[in-house]
C-alpha cells in the first residue's frame, strides 16, 4: 500500500489481524488516502477468544468518576466501531490534521453497496496466516460483539449469505461472456481469407 491512489482503498478486512490492520490504515489515512474497510466483524484478534473477552470486560468497567453517561468512554458493541476505536488510538484525533484523517476512513460489517462490485484488497503485513504462529489461538472481533450485545450478527449474517450467491452468479455469467469473445475472435481469425476474398470484389 505504498502508492497513493485518489480512488479509495477497498480493504476486505477477513483474516487480518485487529492491531497490524489498525496501524496501517492509521498511518494510509494520515497520508491522504481514503480507505474503506469491509467485513469487519471477521477481523481476528490475537490470543483465545476467553482472555479476549476478559480484556473487553475489564474495558467495559472504565467509566468516567463525574458523568459517565456523558463523558465517556463509550463502550461500542459493533465491529466496526470496535476497530474504529484501534484506528483512532493510533490517530492524533483531537487536532485538525488527525480529525481529517478520520474522515477519510469509511468501516462497514458485510460488503454493503457499492462496495460488493469494486475489487478489494488485502494487507499481507497484517494478514493472520502470515503473521501470527501457526498453532497460536485467536478469534473474530464479531464473536466478541456478540457476547457483548450486538444484536445483528444474524442479519449481517444473513445479507451476506446473499450477497455471495449474487456474486458467484455475477461471476459465473462473467466467464461465460469471456469465453464467448474468446470464442468470437477465433472465428474471426479463421474467416480471415473470406473477407480479403470479398475485399477484392468490393464488398
Amino acid at each position: 500500500m505504498a502508492t497513493f491512489s485518489t480512488a479509495p482503498v477497498i480493504i476486505d478486512g477477513k483474516g487480518h489481524l485487529l492491531g497490524r490492520l489498525a496501524s496501517i490504515v492509521a498511518k494510509q489515512i494520515l497520508n491522504g488516502q481514503k480507505v474503506v474497510v469491509v467485513r469487519c466483524e471477521l477481523i481476528n484478534a490475537s490470543g483465545s477468544f476467553f482472555r479476549n473477552k476478559l480484556k473487553y470486560a475489564d474495558y467495559l468497567h472504565k467509566r468516567h468518576l463525574v458523568n459517565p453517561t456523558r463523558a465517556g468512554p463509550f463502550h461500542f458493541r459493533a465491529p466496526s466501531r470496535i476497530f474504529y476505536k484501534a484506528i483512532r488510538g493510533m490517530v492524533p484525533h483531537k487536532t485538525a490534521r488527525g480529525a481529517a484523517a478520520l474522515e477519510r476512513l469509511k468501516l462497514f460489517e458485510g460488503v454493503p453497496p457499492p462496495y460488493d462490485r469494486k475489487k478489494k484488497v488485502v494487507v499481507p503485513q497484517a494478514l493472520r496466516v502470515l503473521r501470527l504462529k501457526p498453532g497460536r489461538k485467536y478469534c473474530t472481533i464479531k464473536r466478541i460483539s456478540h457476547e457483548f450485545g450486538w444484536s445483528y450478527r444474524d442479519v449481517v449474517d444473513r445479507l451476506e449469505e446473499k450477497r455471495k450467491v449474487k456474486a458467484a452468479a455475477f461471476h459465473e455469467r462473467k466467464v461465460a461472456t469471456q469465453k464467448a469473445q474468446v470464442a468470437a475472435l477465433k472465428a474471426a481469425t479463421n474467416a480471415a481469407p473470406i473477407t480479403e476474398k470479398l475485399a477484392s470484389y468490393g464488398y
